[in-house]
């Protein structure tokens, strides 16, 4: 069947196509309109204007992935649109285009769950970057710029949350770092290859001896808290102010902040691996992307649980795009037992910031 995807949860305007069927999810196109140059200025994304430019590249951006897959809308069997988490002024973009498209052709429509969306771009046919068969119980840890959390799924579509972030996300503190070290915006790329850079200056004598703490290491639960890792690095710069004018100490930085968060990210999966005897890993969520971390909790899975599978996405699925929501909506569709229902669904379709995992 072919879906069309629409996402605008937060500083992305995305559409995408996929043909899906018991066979695989096939990919047909994939558009997305960054706003990262427009937030960079500020520093981090503002809602108003996030929503002022998925205004502006909606309905361009549709069109676009249409022509892409060389498809009219007559031919689409279901829509989908992320209904939440995320920005309110940015997801009532994606829900109102969706909602009125859906009237207008007369298709069916579902709500899909941003973070849902992640964890099934792992299932994209020919996109993950692993070929394992995926076997329950499925553990995703889901690390992006607003959310941590470790996922336990006993089947598709059920999720429990054991463990997530106190405070910052994981990716919200790549940003912060990145502010304090001077270093610009989005952090996670730049403080990434900082910390890759790092390796290479090894014999440097301006080392200072960088360490920052491992946050809830040694918990009983599967918890995180890195706001006091950020304010870790905080204190680092105001005892040694030459970190800001120094790219060598700022590699040291980057490199230890990094050590300090892919430490607790894997402790904390395998511990929770080892619980609740999961056969499967996945990564998920923007800083999925990070190649540091995607290969040493790879390698810690197969050293310590030999015979579990470890599935993660296609780097071009990591971040937030609408191939994802499309990919989510195929599962939501098949286990829809009443699925005429849908067909009036743009009447009810309800932005939800806060939409909770269910």
């Amino acid at each position: 069947m072919l879906i069309l995807g629409i996402e605008t949860s937060c500083d992305e305007t995305a559409a995408a196509v996929i043909n899906a069927s018991d066979h695989g999810i096939e990919v047909v196109s994939n558009v997305v309109s960054s706003q990262v140059k427009l937030h960079a200025e500020w520093g981090g994304v503002v809602p108003n204007l996030a929503a002022r430019e998925h205004l502006k590249n909606i309905l361009p951006v549709i069109s676009s992935s249409l022509q892409e897959a060389n498809i009219v809308p007559e031919q689409l069997d279901l829509m989908a649109v992320t209904s939440g988490p995320g920005l309110i002024p940015a997801l009532l973009i994606g829900t109102t285009a969706a909602k009125t498209l859906a009237y207008l052709w007369k298709k069916p429509l579902i709500g899909i769950h941003h973070i849902e969306a992640h964890i099934y771009a792992n299932l994209i046919s020919g996109n993950s970057d692993s070929k394992e068969e995926l076997k329950f119980p499925v553990l995703a840890l889901v690390v992006s710029g607003g959310h941590t959390q470790l996922i336990l799924m006993k089947e598709h579509l059920r999720y429990e949350i054991v463990g997530q972030t106190l405070d910052d996300a994981v990716g919200e503190a790549f940003d912060k770092v990145a502010r304090i070290l001077d270093l610009g915006y989005p952090g996670g790329p730049i403080v990434s290859k900082y910390a890759d850079s790092f390796k290479t200056d090894a014999e440097s004598k301006e080392w200072l001896g960088m360490r920052f703490p491992r946050p809830m290491f040694d918990s009983k639960n599967f918890d995180f808290s890195f706001s006091g890792l950020k304010t870790a690095v905080l204190y680092a710069v105001k005892s040694n102010p030459q970190i800001l004018s120094s790219e060598t100490l700022k590699k040291e930085a980057c490199f230890q902040f990094q050590e300090a968060v892919i430490d607790t990210l894997i402790h904390k999966t395998l511990g929770t691996v080892e619980k609740y005897g999961v056969k499967t890993v996945m990564l998920a969520g923007g800083v999925s992307a990070n190649s540091e971390l995607r290969a040493r909790l790879g390698t810690a899975i197969k050293n310590r649980f030999p015979n579990i599978g470890y599935i993660i996405p296609n780097i071009s699925y990591s971040g937030d795009n609408a191939a994802m929501i499309a990919a989510a909506a195929y599962y939501r569709w098949n286990s829809l037992e009443d699925k005429e229902a849908l067909e009036e669904s743009w009447k009810t379709l309800d932005a939800d910031a806060n939409m909770s995992l269910s």
